[in-house]
């Protein structure tokens, strides 16, 4: 793997770290610690998703208009004057406000952070986004282990933990990114050259399989929040929800070189197999978690979404990046991470809305029904490229 890949692999492992001290205990500290309902805290976690998504859309053009450095730099600065206001001030509702700021300047660095793995290394095709992939999962493993025995300490360790991660990866950005940045701005952009795509059969394949997406994450989410929340009332501690990051991060990164081989021998390429197998096995694992009761259950469903997780999400900015047209990468990566967000923010207000109303056992029904329509969409997402390919042949 080339050195620049490294270099964003470890910014990427660092940014997350520090994000994984709070994201995972957003909902139990909005509804336990400022004593709001889940609806509000679905809300509070729909507002900080909003601000990702314009961050998304803004990084992946910034990347594309003024390079990945300086996109990166500003979501940092961003993002690291809002952890300092959240580290004085993390009350009601100086909390929400700040925590729609961090997910601006996270939504900014992102994009940014995909487009340019795939801009420094495009012989390395899916494994420069598997990389960062990794990058982001060993972060969670880490940022959620320590977050949960910080916690039990007191929540305003978490923020500041956050805050001195983030300083770390602006010095990483400074003194690292800069050289990555002469080869971005000399290619083509489709922008500045004003000219219309006539082939739209790419676009229209990214809107199919960001659908599918979308659906993935609106129900992946809802172990940050509903299903968060339904551990507590079933008397698990928070460090044993913590430990359920800890071991998905620890299955996602020990379990990548396997995965790799196995795909290297069944074929790589396959990129919608993928997606598909990913998709079966995360309605099995909601299966299970509807089923489950304590500990050992949410454990063991955590370990099958895992398995599903590694299939499925890094092939999306993978295929996002194939499909783009030259000069264009950084804002399609931005719709994918928009997409992404866009389910993050609809997921834990509808999770909250159908819990309180008919239930959770309802709740995992209608979960496992949307990952069967994520896997209807994503077996036909290629469908506009072939039709595109029989017109011109």
């Amino acid at each position: 793997m080339p050195r620049a890949v490294w270099l964003l692999v470890i910014g990427m492992l660092v940014s997350v770290t520090g994000n994984s001290f709070l994201w995972p205990l957003n909902a139990i500290y909005i509804h336990d610690y400022l004593g709001k309902s889940l609806f509000i805290a679905g809300l509070v976690l729909m507002l900080n998703s909003a601000a990702s998504v314009i961050g998304n859309l803004v990084g992946g053009i910034f990347f594309d208009k003024i390079g990945g450095y300086k996109s990166i730099l500003l979501g940092i600065i961003i993002s690291i004057l809002s952890l300092v206001g959240m580290t004085f001030w993390h009350g009601w509702p100086y909390y929400v406000i700040f925590l729609a700021i961090l997910g601006l300047g996270g939504g900014i660095i992102f994009p940014s952070m995909f487009a340019m793995a795939g801009s420094v290394w495009k012989e390395g095709g899916r494994r420069a986004f598997n990389a960062v992939y990794v990058a982001q999962n060993a972060g969670v493993a880490i940022g959620s282990a320590l977050g949960g025995v910080v916690a039990n300490f007191s929540f305003d360790y978490i923020f500041l933990a956050n805050l001195s991660m983030y300083v770390v990866f602006l010095f990483i950005a400074l003194f690292s990114y800069k050289n990555m940045a002469d080869g971005q701005l000399g290619q083509s952009n489709v922008l500045q050259e004003r000219r219309t795509i006539r082939d739209k059969s790419k676009f229209y394949a990214l809107g199919i399989i960001c659908a599918a997406y979308f659906l993935g994450w609106v129900c992946y989410v809802q172990w940050q929040a509903t299903i968060s929340s339904y551990t507590q009332d079933l008397n698990m501690s928070l460090n044993q929800y913590s430990l359920l990051w800890t071991v998905n991060g620890a299955i996602i990164v020990l379990g990548q070189p396997i995965m790799q081989k196995i795909l290297r021998k069944l074929g790589s390429q396959n990129l919608k197999g993928q997606m598909l197998v990913g998709f079966s096995i995360f309605m099995v694992s909601y299966g299970v978690a509807g089923f489950a009761d304590g500990f050992k259950g949410f454990l063991s469903a955590m370990i099958i979404l895992s398995v599903g997780e590694m299939l499925v999400w890094p092939v999306v900015p993978t295929v996002a990046n194939q499909l783009a047209p030259k000069g264009r990468e950084g804002f399609y990566q931005g719709i994918v991470n928009s997409t992404a967000t866009g389910g993050r923010m609809i997921g834990p207000v509808l999770g909250g809305m159908l819990v309180d109303v008919w239930g959770m056992s309802v709740l995992f029904i209608i979960l496992i029904f949307l990952l069967l329509v994520s896997f209807i969409l994503s077996y036909f997402y290629d469908r506009p490229l072939k039709k595109q390919s029989t017109m011109t042949s």
